[in-house]
């Protein structure tokens, strides 16, 4: 139970068509307003570019996804960007491609082929990773029983995310999906410690 995703931006790639240039880039994103950022950076540094077309998509398990044209003829340069994130498989990820006309108009099909072109290009220049979902469980427990809590998070291998340590005591535990059911059989033995799942 895992996804794939990048953790940093990718290197600038360039593609040329007949003249137009097509610089593509891949970001990390979990939000809307990531994407707004991302892309305001970019028109900083393409002023006298003509077209910002994009895909994303973020989310795991119902991932949200959107794509655009940017004044492209319609579905030419959004979808077949997101095609590509479909492809590689990714989430947590805008892809942005930026045009630089050359002069001659492509048509239709080939600005298809230089947007998914360019958008594949962003992708395999990227550092893709696969990762584990997890899910955030808070544990409430009596400090005496702390011992108790810090063997089962070392044996179980799990990731402590934030402590509080005072008589009653809560943390925040990071646990694999694939783990999950075998993580709530665990704690079911110990009737004074108390588990419940966070959502996001």
């Amino acid at each position: 139970m895992s996804y794939k995703t990048i953790s940093k931006p990718s290197d600038e790639i360039l593609y040329k068509d007949k003249g137009s240039k097509f610089f593509g880039y891949a970001f990390p994103i979990k939000t809307d307003n990531e994407v707004k950022e991302f892309i305001k950076i970019l028109k900083q540094n393409h002023v006298s570019a003509g077209h910002f077309c994009y895909a994303y998509q973020y989310g795991i398990e119902t991932p949200y996804y959107r794509a655009s044209d940017d004044g492209e003829p319609s579905n030419s340069a959004g979808l077949p960007i997101y095609g590509q994130i479909q492809a590689f498989e990714v989430t947590n990820i805008l892809v942005v491609v930026v045009r630089y006309f050359g002069g001659t108009k492509l048509g239709v099909g080939g600005l298809i082929s230089a947007y998914k072109a360019t958008a594949k290009l962003s992708l395999e220049a990227s550092k893709i990773q696969t990762l584990d979902i997890l899910i955030p469980f808070k544990l409430s427990f009596e400090y005496q029983d702390l011992s108790i809590v810090m063997r089962i998070i070392k044996k179980q291998q799990l990731i402590l995310e934030s402590q509080r340590l005072e008589m009653e005591c809560e943390m925040v535990i990071l646990v694999k999906k694939s783990g999950q059911i075998n993580f709530e059989t665990t704690f079911e033995a110990f009737h004074k410690i108390k588990v419940e799942i966070l959502n996001d």
